[in-house]
């Protein structure tokens, strides 16, 4: 059963978790209850720092529900659900708290996109990465500026354009979207764990005023994001796309 749930400790640190038995694919219905669901913790005065992570021992995130992606029939229905994404990477910028990915194996599409809207990502050797957009007519318009944000021109345009390979997960932290890589899961756990108390410990103003100077200049993210959605909107109702979603499903 999908789900998404936040748990806060004592010391302040919540755990948001989001789940979905087809590998962690992402309907409209868990974007809009990640997005509330990191906003209401940003908003908690008892939350310190947060945690994103997924449910299962396996992926992270498959990406978009391709599902779902095949019922869309009008213009209005695309661009609904892709903003889904934009106001799930919109929760993590305007978030007041430092958010630690936890990505435990592999992220596709939506998936790297949020692996990129954290501000420090934890990952284990599992952890490859792929953006598929292309492959199925559309494109990473609406992560892009995340991803873009974080591994930068080059190595976006690789992820982009090589649209059916996994990258590694190494090259994931040779390039800037990892932070820190581990061989098991229980071991980026207990150094999450105590990461997270570190950062709990610390003061929540120079925190908050911290998580502003790493996301200086995406002010104007509310409406590109928005916009892209559009364009991604557009494209699934092409015949291209249409076919292309009906040969991957």
């Amino acid at each position: 059963m999908a789900f998404v749930q936040t748990e806060t400790s004592l010391t302040g640190i919540a755990e948001i978790t989001f789940f979905h038995e087809a590998q962690n694919s992402l309907p409209s219905q868990i974007l809009k209850e990640l997005a509330e669901a990191i906003v209401a913790a940003g908003k908690d005065p008892e939350v310190k720092i947060i945690i994103l992570k997924s449910g299962g021992d396996r992926t992270f995130c498959a990406g978009a529900s391709f599902t779902e992606l095949t019922t869309i029939q009008d213009f209005e229905a695309g661009k609904r659900f892709f903003s889904g994404f934009a106001h799930v990477i919109n929760a993590c910028r305007t978030c007041g708290k430092i958010i630690l990915g936890r990505v435990q194996g592999k992220a596709v599409g939506g998936g790297v996109g949020l692996a990129s809207s954290v501000d420090y990502c934890f990952a284990t050797r599992h952890a490859a990465v792929k953006l598929s957009e292309l492959a199925v007519g559309i494109g990473p318009f609406v992560v892009g500026p995340a991803v873009l944000r974080k591994i930068g021109t080059a190595a976006f345009s690789q992820l982009t354009l090589n649209a059916t390979e996994f990258q590694s997960a190494e090259w994931a932290h040779q390039n800037g979207l990892y932070t820190e890589l581990f061989d098991t899961a229980e071991e980026m756990d207990t150094a999450i764990a105590a990461f997270a108390q570190k950062l709990a410990e610390s003061n929540p103003e120079a925190l908050s005023l911290l998580k502003n100077v790493f996301w200086e200049g995406t002010d104007h993210w509310d409406e590109l994001l928005l916009k892209r959605a559009e364009m991604s909107g557009q494209l699934v109702l092409s015949e291209f796309t249409r076919k292309a979603l009906s040969a991957y499903r």
